[in-house]
């Protein structure tokens, strides 16, 4: 027989080898990216279109490659930054192995311009399927354009599993932001289609986090500082109060470098243990410098994985420095970082004031101006007749109308009862029957016992809740939507760039679902109507939820984009634990629960309710006796 093993021609073991380093328009734009870094640019540019399935293209003003070398760097291994085994140990630049700019030749169509800035001309290459068509001479800026187009046109299996351009989009300003993020020294930009998404001047640290993340996060950001001879630890902890329900903005980076690490990660969560509930997560943007020597990146085809020599102490460090950081955030004044540095030497801020100086100012008029007796809103302490405010009982427990909205659950008969059949037919699930004249009984604020024909059940309120709400978003659509009621006064809603591209995705389908949403320039929204059963003024804080429970569910690639925010909403909305309801709030809940379709599970498959036998409650006690 003839032998059958034989080696795979050049083109097809570089398409191979590149399904490990570009997975998605996404990976092209981080490797890209790390290059021009790795040049020394000051200026980088990125260029979009299609969400980068049809171009790709990065700009910068770094030191440029001459003739040899723009030929040679598309060559599989080839790098200059490893000349010898000992040099993968001392790595402190973005990439080393010379797999990027190969791997994106295997599987698209590419075009660079590189010049020196010592040269006269530059060089042009045109690349496709690792093959070189055409390469010259010509007048070009100092630094490297490369473009890549047409992702996976010759592998187009891998391009038909690419997700939708706005999903894919979403994929590309993480990887942007996780660059850009690192090096605020650096000018970005990321232009979409036409239209720049970010302009991101050289800065401050904090000034980056700002632009990317969101304005809102200005005064809700806590310095990190901690320098050892291990190792350095800096960056910026949000506050308490800016934790999420989901994963979200959390950045960690060592040697500047984006990595995953989930042991790092608890690191963090255990130095806000009983600062935040157990479901949320903060916010933090934290870079560890240490010796390279410490940290092997060369573990992962992405290199978002590493491993340290000691993970313990580093560990023990970043903890201890967040820890510190939050002690103090709160009685430690902070220096406005967006302050103009020639202002901050001034001697008005520079030095202190003198006793002398104190004792002036406080004669003078000015100062005397606005002293307590001078204030236009001061009342003399005879003036008596100020009667306390008559606030409604109930209002202030939050126990009313604040804390079930959308819930179809209220005391109120006459106002939301959609779940009230109004007939005589006993409510059952299988085998198990409401017994409808027996009381409901809360339990622990949190659970509901309710008697049945063979028991009792013991119904989890927030549980139940979701199955129920998720029923009636689900059962949506285009021909029968939701009531939408519109605003008389409609909410301006802010967003970061990668909410803002999620936002705009999910817009008809929110519509659907009772939410009229509008963009409003850029990165902005106006939620003009909400549902007709969702209290006004929650507006903003519903849908920047819904954002932060959607991205929970971003990995679950079986479940559609109605699935997934009716699950988002259904979860968010929800009567949670610890809430007291009244009688005709538990009656409600159980009889709209029994008429789901499937009232015994919720939407992600946890159980509603557990059913206790009374035949399993006897064995229980005749063991006792």
């Amino acid at each position: 027989m003839p032998d059958i093993i034989q080696l795979l021609p050049d083109n097809i073991a570089n398409q191979i080898a590149a399904g490990e380093v570009i997975q998605r328009p996404a990976s092209a734009v981080k490797e890209l990216l790390e290059n021009a870094v790795d040049a020394e640019a000051t200026e980088i540019r990125l260029f979009v279109n299609d969400a980068g399935k049809s171009l790709v293209q990065v700009i910068d003003n770094g030191k440029g490659m001459s003739e040899t070398d723009a030929r040679m760097c598309f060559e599989r291994h080839a790098t200059s930054k490893i000349k010898k085994i000992e040099d993968l140990f001392h790595i402190r630049t973005m990439g080393f192995r010379g797999e990027a700019l190969a791997s994106i030749a295997a599987v698209a169509q590419v075009e660079l311009k590189s010049k020196r800035a010592e040269d006269e001309t530059g060089t042009y290459l045109e690349i496709d399927n690792s093959v070189v068509r055409k390469q010259e001479i010509i007048a070009c800026p100092t630094g490297t354009s490369i473009s890549m187009k047409n992702l996976f046109f010759n592998v187009p299996a891998r391009r038909n599993f690419l997700k939708s351009a706005a999903a894919e989009m979403r994929h590309i300003v993480e990887e942007f932001i996780r660059v850009a993020l690192s090096f605020p020294n650096i000018f970005f930009s990321l232009t979409s289609n036409g239209q720049q998404l970010f302009h991101l001047e050289r800065g401050s640290l904090k000034q980056r986090i700002i632009q990317l993340l969101g304005n809102h996060y200005n005064a809700r950001l806590v310095s990190v500082q901690e320098n050892t001879d291990y190792l350095n630890i800096y960056g910026f902890v949000g506050k308490p109060e800016t934790a999420k329900k989901t994963r979200g903005d959390q950045y960690l980076f060592v040697n500047n470098r984006f990595i995953r690490s989930a042991y790092l990660n608890h690191a963090v969560m255990s130095a806000y243990q009983e600062m935040i509930p157990a479901d949320s997560f903060p916010l933090y943007a934290l870079f560890i410098d240490l010796d390279p020597e410490q940290v092997d990146v060369n573990v992962h085809p992405t290199k978002q994985e590493i491993k340290f020599e000691d993970e313990k102490i580093v560990y023990a460090f970043v903890q201890a420095a967040i820890k510190h950081a939050l002690a103090q955030f709160s009685i430690t004044p902070t220096l406005d970082f967006d302050l103009d540095p020639s202002i901050q030497n001034l001697d008005a801020v520079s030095k202190p004031v003198s006793d002398e100086q104190k004792a002036s100012i406080a004669a003078s008029s000015l100062y005397q101006s606005f002293t307590q007796k001078n204030q236009a809103h001061f009342i003399e302490s005879g003036n008596a007749g100020l009667k306390p405010w008559n606030i409604p009982k109930g209002r202030l427990d939050g126990n009313t109308d604040q804390r079930l909205p959308g819930a179809g659950i209220t005391a109120n008969k006459e106002e939301s009862l959609p779940f009230h059949t109004g007939n005589s037919q006993p409510l059952s699930f299988g085998n198990i029957q409401l017994i409808e004249e027996a009381p409901l009984t809360q339990a622990a604020n949190t659970y509901i016992i309710a008697a049945t024909n063979r028991g009792f059940i013991l119904i989890h309120q927030q549980l139940a809740h979701e199955r129920i709400l998720y029923e009636r978003l689900i059962g949506a659509s285009a021909d029968k939507p939701a009531a939408i009621q519109k605003s008389l006064f409609p909410v301006t809603l802010q967003l970061s760039a990668p909410d803002a591209a999620l936002l705009q995705e999910l817009i008809g389908e929110l519509l659907l679902l009772g939410y009229l949403v509008e963009p409003f320039g850029k990165d902005s929204f106006v939620i003009q109507g909400t549902p007709a059963d969702i209290d006004q003024g929650k507006e903003k804080e519903i849908i920047e939820n819904l954002l932060e429970q959607f991205k929970h569910f971003s990995n679950e690639l079986k479940l559609s984009k109605r699935e997934k925010l009716a699950r988002s909403l259904c979860r968010q909305q929800s009567v949670k634990p610890g809430t007291p309801l009244t009688s005709e709030e538990m009656n409600n809940l159980a009889s709209g629960l029994f008429q789901c379709a499937q009232p015994n599970t919720t939407p992600a498959g946890n159980p509603t309710f557990i059913e206790f036998k009374k035949e399993y409650l006897d064995q229980l006690f005749r063991k006792l006796t």
